[in-house]
């Protein structure tokens, strides 16, 4: 087993969050045009900062599950762990979200089912952490791993509420 798998924040929750930051992008363009309320500018930006910081965040994120360790790599920075310095693994689940941790003495990595293929991420991690490591609850446990949808579903919502407020915003007025 001397592959490396790579996993990515799921492409279906990265495409209502792009759409999202547009749409939040056309709003505060519209508000601007029309002259609105400085205030109004100045909360809508507090918004939109925030999602695209996500956004971007998650982009770019990737995890990476080697032969010699687990590489995160987001933003500017990345993190290993390479398997050989585990001293514990551990599968928490609440609700639909589930969290992988890896630990080290000194360094720790969670990384959630937000990525794509998580249940085959989880698996690739216990099958290559030292046997020391890995319990077999976790290997049950890991086996069959939630995936996570509500994430997908809150951002399409917001991204009809903010096509609602838009449309407001532009369309014909009653």
């Amino acid at each position: 087993m001397d592959t490396t798998k790579e996993f990515v924040i799921r492409r279906l929750f990265l495409l209502p969050l792009g759409i999202l930051v547009l749409l939040l992008f056309a709003l505060l363009a519209v508000t601007l045009m029309k002259g609105g309320e400085v205030g109004k500018a100045v909360i809508l930006g507090c918004l939109i900062l925030p999602v695209v910081l996500l956004f971007v965040e998650s982009f770019f994120r990737k995890a990476e599950v080697g032969p010699e360790g687990v590489t995160v790599r987001k933003l500017l920075r990345t993190r290993h762990i390479p398997f050989g310095e585990l001293t514990a693994l551990d599968l928490v689940q609440v609700r639909k979200r589930a969290f992988l941790t890896l630990s080290t003495e000194e360094h720790f990595m969670i990384l959630s089912n937000a990525y794509g293929g998580f249940p085959d991420l989880v698996m690739a991690v216990i099958d290559r952490a030292p046997a020391e490591v890995v319990t077999e609850e976790l290997r049950q446990t890991g086996a069959k791993v939630p995936m996570k949808s509500s994430d997908i579903v809150s951002c399409w919502l917001a991204v009809a509420l903010v096509a609602f407020i838009l449309f407001l915003q532009v369309g014909p007025r009653g």
